[in-house]
């Protein structure tokens, strides 16, 4: 392109359309910050799902400062651990863009506030922990039934794929296998068949005939 300036501001601009996109696929969890690094001391020029309490105007963080002063300096920066004013934990991601001449022009910003997460993390995990103090242990599976699954892990490992991804003559192969090992005299053991391949148990039916 023959005027670098009109170049750069195409290449911005275009920056802050993929900014809006992420921020609404990434809402509300991750605020997406677009950065003129030609303007430093205003660098931010677009700023989505804000969480750090910056403004538009605002101007660049050392790292943009950093690719300023160095053209050599890593283009994507991926996952690194920030943290907002208020001491709130994030991860952050940064991205570099480069004009035709190889100058630094902009950067696209997503930072993740790891608060929810943390917060959410906690919640599954008193969900699904079990009380180990009574002492009683059960199983509803059918007696034999992890030998099924394990049978079938098995077979497909054998053909380098998964247990989902048999085809009909694979399964047929593998019905006949686990006859004559004498898995299917499991109780249930069409139905767990059939669960652990993703199929139906008519289909199973019509694979061990």
């Amino acid at each position: 392109m023959s005027n670098p300036s009109k170049e750069r501001q195409i290449l911005v601009e275009q920056l802050k359309q993929v900014a809006k996109g992420l921020a609404e696929t990434f809402a509300p969890f991750c605020e997406v910050v677009v950065h003129d690094l030609l303007h430093a001391d205003q660098a931010i020029v677009a700023i989505h799902n804000n969480l750090s309490g910056r403004e538009e105007g605002d101007p660049a963080t050392e790292l943009g400062l950093a690719r300023i002063a160095d053209e050599s300096y890593p283009q994507v920066i991926a996952n690194y651990p920030n943290q907002f004013a208020d001491g709130r934990q994030v991860k952050s991601t940064s991205i570099g863009i480069k004009d035709s001449g190889g100058r630094y022009v902009a950067a696209l910003c997503l930072n993740v506030d790891l608060t929810l997460f943390g917060t959410l993390q906690t919640m599954l995990g008193q969900f699904v922990s079990t009380d180990g103090t009574t002492g009683v242990k059960e199983s509803l599976d059918p007696p034999g039934a992890d030998g099924i699954r394990q049978r079938i892990d098995q077979f497909a490992a054998r053909l380098a794929t998964t247990p989902r991804a048999l085809k009909a003559a694979e399964r047929r192969a593998l019905m006949s296998e686990l006859r004559e090992a004498g898995s299917m005299e499991v109780r249930r053991a069409m139905e767990i068949v059939a669960l652990h391949l993703g199929v139906s148990r008519a289909t199973v039916y019509n694979d061990a005939k």
